[in-house]
């Protein structure tokens, strides 16, 4: 309904040393990430080598009714996730975990982010008698683990084998009947982080927030090209070799991690405080307030009136209850979307030159909506100014990024015809050389969807509706 960037999953898993309630501490947790899938989530627990798991369409909060995670009954281990699919990947066989029972036992995988050569994979298993349930590539990397499994003494020595021949991005937790095991791609695209809860179970999700509540203490970061191994003998780390030049996404940063995360050991919240500032240095204008779009425009924008001197003031107030199941109004309504999703504060803009802070934007549509209610509530002049670069490209390691030829940026529309088409008095972005400022240039990180610079090779690989819809992101 919105014109809106959307990050596909995240993932959460837990290692007891002693039976628990892992089923509600995986709720809580995948409660914290919903903001990373609101389509889709499920939950599988270990029980002495059983495994039982809940797998539905809708948000956390409906999908596990207390009936339901009693169902589950308690047990050691627990993986979770939360999901949001790419146009044509919603299917019940794409939720995860994914269960499956193999010669040498069972296993649950979550994974978060893209491969590829995920059509390579699943073309190859093809050909060779296998048969796939779903469209996610997640199975693709399930295939590849079972298959070196069968050759190998443990499955962290098959996900060791497994991960040179998996292209891309992934931050996966996979649950045993007595191992928990977390890894992430040789470059780092997508986040992954330790914790351990007061009374000694490890934790490994895609965001410090989670663990935060559970009351968990943040270990560190799982390292990109890393194996983590949670069994009752502890923790162990595998250094597969294989690690590249950091690459996580910057989007992570502007949009999608939670403000109260930290990534990589660089806080999300002062990341997107600081695009602010560079927006107010790089791209000043004479204002009487600024204010941000909820949610991940809101830092910003405190950056942006601390470095200006212009007060902030808020501007809006979200409706917090629209979720997935909104109805999605007729072609002829859609004007009043942006209404129902956000309600202007007319005292803070009214009679009042506005700065409006929004992390991107892809086709200009909900710009434009947003520009006119402002209007409407009588603003005398609307100056936008965005915390990212320009979306010119597709992504292929994760991110739901429109076609190109969808993008407005991308039709090669200079930044003062995108200002006419959405309405404002003028629209400047981050510029893409300031993007290492908001990492504080720690490390590396891929950009490719606003420079066209991918870390790795993305030959054969495709964008939102890759490999003729056939394969999505996770």
């Amino acid at each position: 309904m919105f014109d809106s960037i959307h990050e596909e999953c995240g993932v959460f898993g837990i290692f007891e040393n002693k039976k628990a309630d892992v089923a509600l501490s995986a709720y809580f947790g995948l409660y914290a990430l919903q903001h990373r899938g609101q389509e889709s989530c499920g939950i599988a627990v270990c029980d002495d080598g059983i495994f039982r798991h809940k797998r539905s369409d809708g948000l956390v909060s409906e999908v596990f009714t207390k009936e339901e995670l009693n169902k589950l009954g308690t047990g050691n281990i627990a993986v979770g996730h939360v999901r949001y699919s790419t146009t044509g990947g919603h299917s019940h066989n794409n939720i995860q975990p994914l269960v499956i029972r193999h010669i040498k036992g069972n296993m649950a995988l979550v994974h978060n982010g893209n491969l590829v050569n995920a059509s390579q994979l699943r073309n190859s298993f093809e050909l060779s008698g296998a048969i796939f349930h779903g469209t996610s590539d997640t199975e693709a990397v399930a295939y590849e683990i079972v298959k070196q499994r069968l050759n190998s003494s443990s499955t962290e020595e098959a996900v060791e084998k497994a991960m040179p021949n998996i292209k891309g991005a992934y931050s996966c937790i996979l649950m045993t009947a007595t191992k928990l095991i977390a890894f992430r791609d040789p470059c780092g695209f997508r986040p992954l982080c330790i914790g351990k809860t007061p009374d000694n179970a490890y934790i490994v999700a895609s965001e410090s927030c989670a663990l935060e509540t559970l009351g968990a203490e943040f270990i560190r970061d799982v390292r990109a090209g890393e194996i983590i191994v949670i069994g009752s003998d502890g923790l162990r780390s595998i250094d597969t070799k294989l690690s590249q030049k950091s690459s996580i996404c910057i989007f992570e940063y502007i949009y999608f991690a939670r403000p109260d995360s930290v990534i990589d050991g660089v806080s999300v919240h002062h990341a997107r405080i600081r695009a602010g500032e560079i927006l107010a240095e790089k791209s000043p204008v004479n204002a009487d307030v600024v204010i941000g779009v909820p949610d991940s425009g809101l830092d910003s924008a405190i950056g942006y009136s601390r470095k200006s001197g212009i007060p902030y003031g808020m501007g809006f107030i979200k409706n917090k209850y629209i979720g997935r199941s909104f109805i999605q109004p007729q072609q002829n309504q859609r004007e009043n979307a942006v209404r129902i999703k956000l309600n202007v504060i007319r005292e803070t803009v009214k009679d009042k030159r506005v700065v409006l802070i929004d992390d991107s934007i892809v086709r200009g549509t909900t710009s434009a909506r947003i520009v006119k209610i402002l209007r409407e509530a009588g603003a005398k002049e609307v100056h936008v100014r965005i915390s990212s670069p320009p979306f010119l490209h597709s992504c292929y390691f994760g991110t739901d990024i429109d076609s190109e030829e969808n993008l407005i940026a991308g039709k090669c529309h200079s930044a003062k015809e995108i200002a006419e088409f959405i309405g404002a008095d003028s629209l400047e972005y981050l510029p893409v050389e300031c993007l290492g400022e908001l990492t504080e240039n720690k490390f590396g990180f891929c950009s490719g969807c606003f420079t066209g610079n991918y870390p790795i090779d993305t030959k054969g690989a495709g964008g939102k509706n890759k490999f003729d819809k056939k394969i999505h992101s996770n």
